[in-house]
């Protein structure tokens, strides 16, 4: 049978089937493309998007069939693998294009993930998932033959039901569910192995922007990821839920990096090593008069990193900072005491007091606030009950703000106005 066009033993000219079959997917494309969704029935977009999704898949199936009988375009042009040829003609980029053969390769082999792809039941993103997770099984000293017949089906049939995220974590444990007395002992190496490696591979950096930011990059365990991202998210919704109730847009990911700040300045210095029989402690070193002013800034550390008196302040609300405070000629007047901070009795008796932040438009519960001195600290206000409300992070930023004004009603909430 040539493919050619010009002999045709059987009466049929293939070449000719296949342009016109791809002429009408393409026609009825063009077609559907001068539709606007816009005036289409709630209903007319659901069905759309459903079977869209289907032919999605089916067209997946279709190159990928090709691709693993295009070894002939590569031997034709010259190139390495199709790949090449893919790059050249139509401008895929060598990595995707690779991807995709190998991936043609390895749903070759598989005969139901095939099979499903052409049905419009499993998309591309899933077929690999599955035939990574097979070639894994297919290389265990431990499976036999019948098991990969065994996962390859039951994956087929939990990629009808699961995301291909979902899928991925089945993945790892098809062997366990197929044979749990056999594979459960190895799949406990094999994720000890994992972690360990994760363990070796966990790195801190962080660079200075030079704006008063830093760009913070790390990798951590799964484990450690999961744990972290819980924590900000239950900090970060509350704000989230507070922002949208006050019609403010805030992007999730700024929530999360002032969640982040606030794991940081929240932490019981107490649970840190203790070097030379002291805490962990964190220096801030400002003057008497910009300790007491709106303006002026403060040293923070040894190292002349320079934050505003302001936020000098405001750490110390919560923080196991301490405060050096230098007179006119820089000699040290007076070392702070962590007396200033709030006991966790008076932080309960706080909560049970105030039940909310005190902030006049806020009502952020007190399980999300912190103990603000209304009579600073550093002005001689004193720890106790009298001299300190509840404001939540964002109020409590906010009263340390220099563009702020603030004023106590007589109901004990707080009012802000900005500063002119």
């Amino acid at each position: 049978m040539s493919l050619d066009g010009s002999i045709d033993h059987w009466g049929i000219n293939p070449g000719d089937a296949i342009d016109a079959e791809l002429a009408a997917i393409e026609s009825s494309l063009d077609t559907l493309l001068t539709r606007d969704p816009a005036y289409w029935r709630t209903s007319q977009k659901k069905t759309a998007l459903e079977r869209i999704e289907r032919l999605q898949a089916k067209q997946a199936a279709l190159k990928l069939r090709i691709l693993a009988a295009a070894g002939d375009i590569a031997e034709e042009t010259g190139a390495k693998d199709v790949s090449g040829w893919m790059l050249t003609e139509l401008l895929v980029d060598k990595k995707t294009g690779r991807a995709e053969v190998k991936l043609a390769a390895g749903i070759a082999r598989y005969e139901l993930v095939a099979a499903g792809m052409a049905e419009g039941v499993i998309s591309q993103e899933k077929a690999r998932v599955i035939s990574k997770a097979l070639d894994q099984v297919a290389t265990d000293p431990v499976a036999t033959t019948e098991d990969l017949v065994l996962a390859e089906k039951l994956m087929v049939e939990s990629a009808t039901e699961l995301t291909a995220k979902k899928l991925t974590t089945a993945a790892k444990h098809i062997l366990t569910t197929i044979d749990p007395e056999r594979f459960e002992a190895a799949e406990a190496k094999a994720l000890q192995r994992e972690e360990e490696a994760a363990l070796r591979r966990t790195f801190f950096t962080s660079r200075a922007n030079g704006d008063g930011t830093v760009d913070i990059h790390a990798r951590v365990s799964n484990a450690v990821a999961m744990r972290l991202r819980t924590m900000l998210d239950s900090l970060a919704q509350p704000r989230k839920l507070s922002a949208e109730n006050r019609g403010r847009k805030t992007p999730y990911d700024r929530l999360l990096g002032q969640a982040f700040a606030r794991v940081i300045e929240t932490y019981d210095v107490d649970q840190l090593p203790r070097h030379g029989g002291h805490a962990t402690t964190v220096f801030v070193t400002l003057s008497v008069e910009d300790l007491r002013n709106d303006l002026g800034t403060a040293a923070l550390g040894f190292d002349g990193d320079q934050i505003t008196a302001a936020e000098a302040r405001r750490m110390a609300c919560n923080a196991d900072l301490i405060p050096v405070v230098l007179g006119s000629d820089s000699e040290i007047l007076d070392f702070g005491r962590t007396i200033r901070l709030a006991h966790p009795v008076q932080h309960r008796a706080l909560r049970l007091r105030d039940k909310c932040c005190q902030a006049e438009d806020c009502d952020a519960p007190a399980a999300w606030t912190e103990a603000h001195h209304l009579k600073p600290w550093s002005a001689g206000g004193r720890t106790d009950m009298a001299n300190m409300v509840l404001l939540c992070p964002s109020d409590h930023r906010r009263i340390h703000d220099p563009g702020y004004a603030h004023e106590r009603l007589p109901d004990g909430r707080i009012r802000f106005t900005r500063r002119v």
